[in-house]
């Protein structure tokens, strides 16, 4: 709701252009450092509890946003609202909890699903409502926080496949994951795929202006489009796919997909062409996103499943901090169409290093403690 009228926000406020930026890159670093904090808490004290409070947080975070006098208000709302909503883990713990490992890829992919309704409807009421006034979208995105956490409160159990461990938080246990070669790929893989499609969407704008003559209504209409192809793929057609071939399977055609798509917007030719370009880019998305999650998790130990997932959250950060930088940098001093070459290649790249994964070991499948085990 807040990110289409953000830079607008901030120049009522008096915001020098070059400063702006510091809104989304504050926002990505909370959530860098803060996803494997959240996810290793919820793996000691569990779901609901962390859920709840981040939640509240949340909610906080916009209500500040809506009320900042200045930018330095502003941006402590962003970094504030960044470290609350970097709850993701939790909830893709949450979903580890309750779910099959053959059912996993389904669970995220309803996650995903969801982030894809939001992507749509999130901006358009955000536009609607910045008609009223530009702090209008946060006091709605708050208020929207707080029922949510209403909902969570009265709604969400605590899951009943796992009970809160208990052992210390073992926050060094996060470099016992890094040592791990499955899990070491599929870190890489979360910050190289998501390094190439942040780097997209920084300069998308920008291309379908000066390439295309499309204002930002009909860019909106394209990022729309987008959010409703990975919606579909996640919401249901994610399932099926998933038991007829498999996360890995999905995870690779996923990438070379959106290589396909990257090195095709540029060339678009018009706004047909571009959703043309879209539609593999978006379909490619919808199925690697949910197939990266459920492989992480099914390569996670049970009591690591938030701390993992944390981890990979906090690459996909990193990710979206770096890319849309040296896109923007690309574009600016390059070439227009070097970031979407340079990430269809880093796409194919990252397509490599999934098709050298291993099948994930079952958790039900029987296996001498691991030395973290022994030790706790």
């Amino acid at each position: 709701m807040v990110i289409p009228v953000m830079a607008l926000y901030a120049e009522r406020l008096g915001t020098p252009d070059s400063q702006i930026g510091w809104l989304m890159t504050g926002y990505s670093l909370m959530q860098f450092v803060f996803t494997p904090v959240w996810g290793r808490l919820s793996d000691r004290f569990g779901r609901r509890p962390l859920l709840l409070i981040s939640i509240a947080m949340t909610a906080l975070g916009f209500l500040g946003y809506a009320l900042a006098p200045d930018f330095r208000w502003l941006l402590g709302s962003r970094i504030f609202a960044g470290a609350a909503t970097a709850n993701i883990a939790i909830a893709q713990a949450y979903i580890a909890d309750v779910t099959p490992p053959e059912g996993r890829a389904r669970g995220m992919g309803l996650i995903g699903a969801a982030f894809g309704l939001g992507f749509v409807l999130g901006p358009a009421l955000g536009g609607l409502l910045s008609s009223v006034s530009l702090a209008a979208p946060g006091y709605a995105a708050a208020a929207l926080a707080a029922a949510n956490g209403v909902a969570a409160l009265f709604i969400l159990p605590e899951p009943k496949a796992r009970v809160p461990s208990a052992h210390r938080v073992r926050f060094m246990a996060v470099l016992d994951e890094l040592r791990r070669p499955g899990i070491r790929r599929l870190i890489l893989i979360y910050l190289l795929s998501l390094l190439a499609f942040s780097g997209m969407e920084a300069t998308f704008a920008l291309v379908a202006a000066h390439r295309y003559g499309l204002d930002q209504r009909h860019v909106s209409y394209v990022f729309a489009f987008i959010g409703v192809v990975v919606t579909v793929v996640q919401g249901g057609l994610i399932g099926p796919l998933t038991r007829r071939f498999g996360e890995q399977a999905l995870l690779v055609v996923g990438f070379l997909l959106q290589a396909v798509g990257l090195v095709a917007v540029p060339y678009a030719g018009n706004m047909a062409g571009l959703l043309g370009a879209c539609l593999p880019l978006a379909f490619g998305s919808g199925l690697s996103t949910p197939a990266l999650s459920s492989l992480l998790s099914r390569s996670a130990r049970d009591e690591d499943q938030g701390g993992t997932l944390g981890i990979g959250q906090s690459a996909a950060a990193l990710g979206r901090i770096a890319g849309p930088i040296s896109a923007t940098s690309a574009y600016d001093h390059v070439w227009f169409a070097a970031p979407y070459l340079g990430g269809a290649v880093v796409m194919l790249f990252t397509a490599a290093i999934g098709s050298t994964l291993r099948r994930p070991r079952e958790q039900a499948a029987p296996e001498s403690p691991a030395p973290s085990a022994r030790r706790a």
